[in-house]
């Protein structure tokens, strides 16, 4: 039988139990007090060592001339964020930022040199010490290791996108602003992105033939390395080029024509087809500079302005030496009021003293330097695409022929695509007629097609890497640009 508990009992144990709670209590709340306590010391010591750290960021920004590629840009970064840090966090929430640092470790797999990225600053150990133990590197080290990494970071993207050395965007140009593509955005956006690296690297042309040169050498440069895969230093370089030189064109659309100087080739990409086309460009003495426009319209029977240096040297020459020569080429020379002159050979040994004071045209003609058709596009070299009465220049290997401007061969076909493109089909018949008839005619375009006039020595075609001659010798001036004498950086079968 179970021992019952009188009421005395009762209110012993009830007491002693009342007592035991309380000391418990007591002991709880006296724990969760020192607890908090260190906890909200914690918070202080981490919001103070935040604005330290922030303090220090504008102090070096302000004061210290530090060796940034993108200053400007670097403190816009930081003043939108109240100078506030973003790449030294809390270790578990560093992921971004060793993403950023392997990254920067792997420049080569995008044709880029490291040395331009800081590499004597972004050391990994520096990393591992500022985020496993802060309390043992100074504040002055932690925020000059962050802005150095915003430096690098920036400067990635932008020569990603821009290239390094962009004739058109140079790097004071781009620090300043202002212009559609911003790096600073881009960074913000792949911090909140789950892929940072993939974020990043959408800075990149997404054209197919600067595609196809980044696939190869992230093969070459990055998956293969440590094994027996074998490739030439040479060819590497000859790709890193290249790819620098497509982050100068604009060919990021599905629509456009690309003139590739060394191949001696336009292809036109349109609607999902390509239709490709001989070419003959500027001669070594006269190149044929690259560049990106729209052609917006062209010209059936046009006439020629013709320039001045070849005036000069060329057709007053040969005037000269034989005075039917004008007529027999549908020349005409005006004074400088307009006026057209019938010159003989003693007018002509005049107009040799002061050329300046004349120029010619060419009328249009079977023999017209222009030929049938020209394709204008607005550039400062004032050079277009045309059509040619010297048809056999397109069966030649070495096709650097003129004076810069680009003969296209099959001129009439080139214009007859660009017409179905624009969806204009009903215009043909129009154009065939102005060409069979040498009716001066423009066909403007609606929507107007892209344009860029390339210098690749090297493309990746069917998978192979395919070498051009460097016909005005400009790789080595841009490989003296890119990378040092000797430089290790593309020495890959070192690494």
């Amino acid at each position: 039988m179970k021992k019952q508990i009188n009421i005395d009992d009762y209110h012993k144990y009830s007491h002693k139990a009342k007592t035991l709670l309380l000391v418990c209590m007591f002991l709880i709340t006296l724990m969760l007090a020192v607890f908090t306590g260190k906890a909200a010391d914690k918070k202080v010591i981490t919001k103070t060592y935040q604005k330290e750290l922030s303090d220090e960021i504008a102090r070096q920004l302000g004061a210290e001339k530090l060796p940034l590629n993108f200053p400007l840009s670097v403190k816009r970064f930081y003043q939108q964020r109240q100078f506030n840090q973003n790449w030294i966090v809390k270790e578990a929430d560093a992921g971004q930022t060793w993403a950023a640092m392997l990254m920067i470790d792997c420049v080569l797999q995008f044709g880029l040199n490291q040395a331009d990225y800081h590499p004597n600053e972004l050391l990994y150990s520096k990393l591992h010490d500022i985020l496993e133990r802060p309390g043992q590197v100074s504040l002055n080290q932690q925020a000059r290791f962050e802005i150095m990494l915003t430096d690098a970071m920036l400067s990635f993207i932008n020569n990603l996108h821009f290239g390094k050395f962009n004739p058109q965007y140079p790097a004071s140009k781009i620090d300043k602003g202002m212009l559609a593509f911003d790096a600073i955005g881009l960074i913000n956006k792949a911090m909140l992105s789950k892929d940072f690296m993939q974020a990043i690297v959408s800075a990149q042309p997404q054209n197919k033939l600067y595609q196809n040169l980044q696939g190869r050498m992230h093969i070459v440069a990055g998956a293969q390395l440590g094994d027996c895969y074998e490739f030439p230093e040479a060819d590497v370089r000859k790709m890193a080029l290249n790819m620098e030189r497509l982050r100068w064109g604009a060919l990021d659309t599905d629509n456009y024509i690309q003139v590739n100087v060394p191949s001696y080739k336009l292809s036109f990409y349109h609607k999902g087809e390509v239709d490709t086309f001989r070419v003959v460009v500027g001669k070594a003495g006269n190149p044929t500079p690259t560049l990106s426009s729209n052609i917006k319209y062209f010209t059936t029977a046009p006439e020629w302005k013709v320039p001045q240096k070849i005036f000069v040297k060329e057709l007053l020459p040969k005037a000269i030496s034989d005075t039917a020569y004008l007529t027999n080429n549908h020349y005409s020379i005006y004074n400088e009021a307009g006026m057209l002159i019938n010159p003989n050979k003693i007018y002509l040994l005049k107009i040799k003293q002061a050329p300046q004071r004349y120029r010619a045209t060419q009328s249009a003609g079977c023999d017209n330097a222009l030929g049938q058709v020209v394709f204008r596009f607005a550039n400062i070299y004032d050079i277009y695409l045309h059509d040619t009465p010297e048809q056999d220049f397109f069966y030649r290997k070495n096709r650097a022929l003129s004076h810069g401007c680009i003969r296209v061969q099959n001129a009439a076909k080139l214009a007859k695509i660009l017409l179905i493109n624009d969806d204009a089909q009903k215009t043909l018949p129009i154009m065939e007629k102005a060409l069979d008839d040498g009716i001066k005619k423009n066909f403007f375009l609606k929507k107007p097609i892209p344009i860029a006039v390339t210098y690749l020595t090297c493309e990746i075609v069917d998978g192979a890497l395919i070498v051009y001659d460097d016909i005005y010798k400009l790789d080595n001036s841009l490989d003296m640009l890119l990378y040092k004498k000797d430089d290790q950086t593309l020495k890959i079968t070192q690494n």
